[in-house]
């Protein structure tokens, strides 16, 4: 499945910086940085279910959100990209 996760974290105290390098290093972990606070992830239900219950447990619900998007398996279809960043086919060969 193929699930957009942006996120949102209050950063005015030293906890909510920690929330925020702890969201963003369990997205990179399983997906790619499409803007700051946004990954874009091909996960299996497993996968998904395991790494969104990692990150409602580390936001703070009074002060941080999180949306996800459920775009399916033809999300191709529903993506459109204008402007200077490089596009990574997410199901695509990685090469570091």
């Amino acid at each position: 499945m193929f699930v957009l996760i942006c996120y949102d974290v209050n950063v005015q105290s030293d906890d909510g910086r920690r929330r925020l390098r702890k969201l963003a290093r369990q997205c990179e972990n399983h997906g790619i940085r499409v803007q700051n606070s946004v990954f874009e992830c091909v996960l299996d239900p497993a996968e998904w279910e395991l790494l969104k219950s990692k990150l409602t447990k580390t936001i703070n619900p009074d002060k941080d959100s999180l949306r996800f998007y459920y775009l399916g398996k033809k999300y191709d279809t529903k993506i459109e990209h204008v402007g200077a960043k490089t596009v990574v086919k997410v199901e695509g060969t990685l090469i570091l």
